[in-house]
């Protein structure tokens, strides 16, 4: 198959800036959650933190950076690609005035129904009405932060369709400082005052929140763009985005059901499972946020207007070698996280109330949620593609599949996993999701290349079998010595990789090479 090579060479280097943006935010993640364990451990506050801002939440992957990145970047790069500047901020203008009018009445509705909403979320909460309380007034408050980031999922989309991709995914990066800075700023004060420290992390996640809109807005003026009163409901741009939407919320409420079942199980079991769950999920999102999401949002543009100008070729190439590029990153992050898990956790988050029961569960849960690491990362690029294919029933189809199979395999296993049986259903659910929606992609595009990206698959798990082989001997080999668990860790991660990077590039795999060739041009 001939590679569409340019468009390879621009996704690698767009991915590679996304990357570094979402390596700071995922940084500054971990040490938020670092701070939330050490402060609150696994118990009652942190389960209610989870608990209130999984609501919003919810509605965030709705109506943010799920169905409206999607469904907004395709339309705006059609417009971008065929029509004048001025219809293109017109539209852009619209959207933003309209989503902002749905977006406060839904945030009103929520605060106001905050009690009802926790006690269908996590109904054994209300058997301990402290907690239920204290997770009702949570979600009060965190509930306007889903105003602040869906508007800074449209900037995103905005300055992504022009070229622009390092500060919005930074912007990220500001979400994590502020709910740092002023959530433990507030942990800190509000007890003085007679009320609970994880509200002080809650008014955190709001100032993160506004700060990740905020740092947006002046690379958006740069692109030309200047804020106007447009809101006309008749506008055909505006209802095309909120008809792709549709379906795609459609789909994504299935996702959000199954976030639902995982919570209310979780809920069920031993007290902290609901944390445990929480602190392993946070981990195999650092390497989905850096690989999948990053080559999805490089990626998405370029599909686009491949779609919008008829160019299915591009299309079929741009995607086989995208998906090629997130396997190269996401399947030995799977045997990193694997082998790892326990000293991982155990370095960051075994710190004040976070004690070694806490890393033994919380290792357990991510050894199960790596198993669907890559199926994340394929689902992130390929669901995009029926977007600008203009054909969204399939990805609502694959959700309520995955729906179905993630109730059905908890249900089997939850008696024998506890709350490791939610990880395991959640990473097949995910699995199946990805392999029905890429054999439908195959014939919606009348075929792409699998045996490119069969080639490139066979690569990439020999290189990633020798990685596995050396951390095994590194660290029966460092377990030997006397060194703390963060050199060790530090050492088998920084080996891990080196390895695995050097057997893949002299395997000759198209898209590492393109990057690599790429850095050393930069650097000469």
């Amino acid at each position: 198959m001939k590679q569409a090579s340019g468009n390879t060479g621009k996704i690698a280097r767009s991915a590679g800036l996304v990357s570094v943006a979402v390596m700071c935010s995922r940084v500054l993640g971990l040490v938020r959650e670092q701070v939330m364990a050490s402060l609150f451990g696994a118990g009652m506050a942190y389960d209610a933190f989870v608990v209130a801002f999984r609501i919003p939440n919810l509605l965030r992957d709705l109506f943010a950076e799920g169905a409206l990145s999607s469904a907004f970047v395709a339309v705006f790069a059609d417009y971008d690609s065929t029509r004048g500047e001025q219809e293109t901020w017109r539209l852009a203008n619209n959207v933003l005035a309209g989503l902002g009018v749905v977006l406060s009445v839904i945030t009103l509705a929520g605060m106001l129904l905050a009690g009802p909403l926790v006690n269908l979320i996590a109904p054994d909460f209300s058997l301990v009405p402290a907690k239920a309380e204290l997770t009702r007034l949570l979600t009060v408050i965190m509930f306007p932060f889903l105003i602040f980031v869906s508007m800074a999922a449209v900037v995103m989309g905005i300055l992504n369709s022009k070229g622009k991709f390092f500060i919005p995914s930074l912007s990220s990066t500001f979400f994590n400082l502020g709910s740092i800075v002023g959530g433990v700023g507030m942990a800190l004060l509000l007890p003085k005052f007679g009320q609970p420290a994880i509200v002080g992390m809650a008014i955190g996640t709001l100032v993160g929140g506004f700060l990740q809109l905020a740092c947006q807005v002046p690379a958006l003026r740069r692109t030309g763009f200047r804020l106007q009163p447009v809101l006309d409901w008749s506008d055909p741009g505006l209802r095309r985005v909120f008809f792709l939407m549709v379906p795609a919320i459609i789909g994504l409420g299935a996702t959000q059901i199954n976030i639902f079942v995982n919570t209310n199980f979780a809920a069920s079991c031993a007290e902290g499972s609901v944390s445990w769950l929480n602190y392993a999920f946070r981990l195999v999102q650092f390497p989905i946020g850096m690989f999948g999401v990053a080559v999805s949002i490089a990626t998405m543009p370029v599909i686009a207007r491949c779609a919008a100008l008829n160019d299915l070729q591009g299309v079929r190439e741009t995607y086989v070698s995208a998906l090629t590029m997130a396997f190269c990153l996401s399947i030995p992050s799977t045997i990193g996280l694997f082998c790892l898990a326990e000293p991982l956790v155990k370095v960051i988050f075994e710190h004040g109330r976070f004690n070694a029961v806490d890393t033994v569960s919380t290792a357990e849960a991510l050894k199960f949620y790596v198993l669907g690491l890559f199926a994340y990362s394929a689902v992130k690029i390929t669901v995009p593609v029926f977007y600008a294919l203009k054909d969204t029933k399939f990805p609502v189809m694959g959700s309520f599949l995955a729906v179905a199979a993630n109730i059905a395999i908890i249900t089997l296993s939850i008696d024998a996993l506890q709350h490791k049986a939610i990880a395991l259903a959640t990473s097949c659910a995910m699995i199946g999701n990805f392999l029905f929606l890429s054999i439908v992609l195959h014939r919606l595009l009348a075929g792409y290349s699998l045996t490119y990206l069969g080639r490139g698959l066979l690569k990439i798990c020999g290189a990633s079998g020798v990685m596995w082989l050396w951390l095994i001997m590194a660290r029966r080999f460092l377990s030997s010595l006397m060194i703390s668990d963060l050199v060790g860790l530090g050492l088998m991660l920084v080996s891990g990789g080196l390895v695995y990077g050097g057997v893949l590039y002299s395997l000759r795999l198209q898209e590492l090479t393109v990057l690599v060739n790429k850095v050393v041009a930069r650097m000469r």
